[in-house]
């Protein structure tokens, strides 16, 4: 089926102009225009979107997201709707989210039905996961399967890059119960370099989530040559832990992608040094989803360091905690268990 536009969300009328609110580019569109993402356009006086459609429907666990200290094992029905508002050069799910940016990346995307999602994740006590690609730009498919799935239990997840404004951010937060925002790097070159955009509104952002009670945790892909090393890794995690030191922050492993292929990818010796970074700096979790095996990606008490959460690759191992705490001493571990 082809692209099928509907209502959007997050807009204002500004100097003749119909200005899309939902990231700080803030398009101001004139008649028949369409915006930097290439999703959202101005018909008239309204603004219209392209995103209540999914070019992915698939189950996989949370655990993939990733999100490490919210529901383990709980398995995502995962969508993904075409657009970014990043045009990340290593990005390996580009033939879906550069649609609009690309003129090679053809819409491949069906409607969707949010109260059918919201069932089939119900039957499985699972959850909905938009992910692949930049899911801010579904606000309006969040929110619907948000509600529909709020009186079946079914919550919502987001991968985001967190590039959204404060209005933003004041939607999400009532429809999304937790997500992993790329914090890339915050060197303002680097990320523009990177990305396109700045870095300031992802830190924003990442703190008006959990100020509005979202469960937050954030994952730094290690680009050799660009975002691997102690010059990129340590300011992000002093930011992290001056926010709070029980943030998780996963190091993510880069392979050539994309436009920026002339790497290997990351050495284990990176990941590894990434770790020690961040306890360096007060964070109590920091993982590495394969690299360095099961050690990487355990949860342990941040008191007596017992394992309290297992896992295997990107799927639950074995949990430990009793009511979130640690079964030797007690101690609370911070998360949504």
């Amino acid at each position: 089926m082809g692209m099928q536009w509907t209502p959007a969300v997050l807009q204002r009328r500004r100097h003749g102009r119909v200005q899309c609110l939902l990231c700080p580019f803030r398009c101001a569109l004139e008649d028949g225009e369409t915006g930097l993402c290439g999703v959202r356009r101005r018909t008239g006086d309204r603004l219209e979107t392209a995103t209540f459609a999914s070019s992915v429907r698939h189950w996989d666990t949370v655990e993939r997201k990733p999100l490490y200290h919210y529901r383990p094992g709980t398995p995502c029905l995962t969508l993904a709707a075409p657009g970014c508002t990043f045009a990340c050069d290593y990005c390996i799910n580009h033939r879906m989210s550069q649609y609009g940016r690309e003129d090679s990346v053809r819409w491949d995307a069906e409607p969707v039905d949010a109260e059918e999602v919201a069932g089939e994740a119900a039957a499985r006590s699972g959850c909905v996961a938009i992910s692949y690609t930049e899911p801010s730009l579904a606000i309006e498919l969040t929110a619907a399967l948000a509600e529909s799935g709020r009186p079946l239990g079914v919550d919502v997840v987001w991968k985001s890059n967190g590039f959204l404004t404060a209005e933003a951010v004041d939607l999400a937060a009532r429809h999304v119960a937790a997500v992993n925002v790329d914090v890339k790097t915050l060197d303002e070159r680097d990320h523009r370099d990177l990305t396109g955009a700045r870095p300031g509104p992802v830190l924003d952002a990442l703190t008006g989530l959990r100020e509005r009670g979202v469960w937050v945790e954030v994952s730094t892909p290690l680009i050799p040559g660009l975002t691997a090393g102690p010059g990129t890794l340590r300011p992000i995690a002093r930011a992290l832990a001056a926010l709070d030191p029980a943030i998780p922050w996963h190091l993510v492993r880069a392979t050539p992608a994309h436009r920026r292929t002339g790497h290997a990818p990351t050495p284990v010796a990176d990941l590894a040094a990434g770790v020690r970074i961040g306890r360096e700096e007060g964070l109590r979790h920091v993982y590495v989803e394969r690299a360095l095996g099961a050690v990487g990606r355990a949860t342990r008490c941040p008191r007596c360091r017992t394992t309290v959460v297992a896992r295997d690759i990107w799927a639950l191992g074995e949990n430990a905690l009793e009511d979130g705490r640690c079964p030797r001493c007690g101690t609370a571990v911070e998360g949504r268990w």
